[in-house]
């Protein structure tokens, strides 16, 4: 019988073999990309977590502390010109089923908790993708323009992402944020090191981001802006 490390290493292997269809469908996309991408990579004294809301339950719960290796926080941010939903009508709809978002061949939503069709705090979700941060999220906040997962045990990051939108002016903004490291020494490498999994998700997210904006019937102005900062220290927030 295996130990705890080697089924680890056994799990891990079989999400690296599912990424070659995702990552050559993601490649081909971002090849191809006609929205300009406007990149800033840099690293930090540290990096702020938001804490966990108060009454959220945190059992099972992977923070940044529990990870391995640097602390990543990412953001990807577009404008929607010309939008048919506003901020609440877009987050009510992606909230509603992700997947309406969600580039299907690189990461699906399937929830494993909560009433279908809704996103309530303590509802779950298991989020296949092909790469290094595949795994069970909790939510922990929700309101009219966002909502936020926290990665559980099995999941191979350890942090939360958050999911909002806000109106500016005339447009409709859009944004991504995600605050984590890897749930161990492989996947750590495979997304600092080697830098592939990094990009397998910069490229998911993004695409997710065009899926909103031509589900919301806008175009997106100003481009994708991705800031990417890494850090040593972490600050979990609690």
């Amino acid at each position: 019988m295996g130990t705890r490390t080697e089924v680890g290493l056994l799990r891990r292997a079989g999400v690296v073999s599912r990424w070659p269809v995702g990552m050559a469908l993601a490649s081909w996309r971002y090849l191809w990309r006609t929205t300009p991408l406007y990149r800033e990579d840099r690293c930090v004294s540290e990096i702020s977590v938001p804490p966990l809301p108060v009454g959220v339950d945190d059992e099972g719960v992977q923070l940044p502390g529990a990870g391995v290796g640097p602390l990543f926080h990412r953001s990807y941010r577009t404008e929607l010109c010309e939008a048919r939903m506003d901020a609440v009508e877009l987050v009510t709809r992606i909230a509603r089923d992700p997947n309406w978002a969600s580039p299907a061949e690189v990461a699906s939503f399937r929830k494993t908790r909560g009433r279908t069709g809704a996103m309530e705090v303590g509802d779950e979700y298991l989020i296949r993708m092909p790469g290094p941060w595949d795994g069970p999220v909790r939510v922990i906040r929700r309101d009219t323009t966002s909502f936020r997962f926290a990665t559980l045990t099995g999941h191979l990051e350890a942090g939360q992402i958050e999911f909002r939108a806000g109106h500016h002016a005339s447009h409709v903004t859009f944004e991504i944020e995600s605050w984590a490291r890897s749930s161990d020494a492989l996947s750590a490498f495979l997304y600092d090191r080697l830098h592939v999994a990094k990009e397998m998700q910069l490229s998911m997210w993004t695409h997710f981001l065009g899926r909103v904006a031509r589900g919301a019937g806008a175009r997106m102005t100003g481009g994708i802006h991705v800031l990417t900062e890494r850090s040593q220290d972490v600050h979990d927030g609690r």
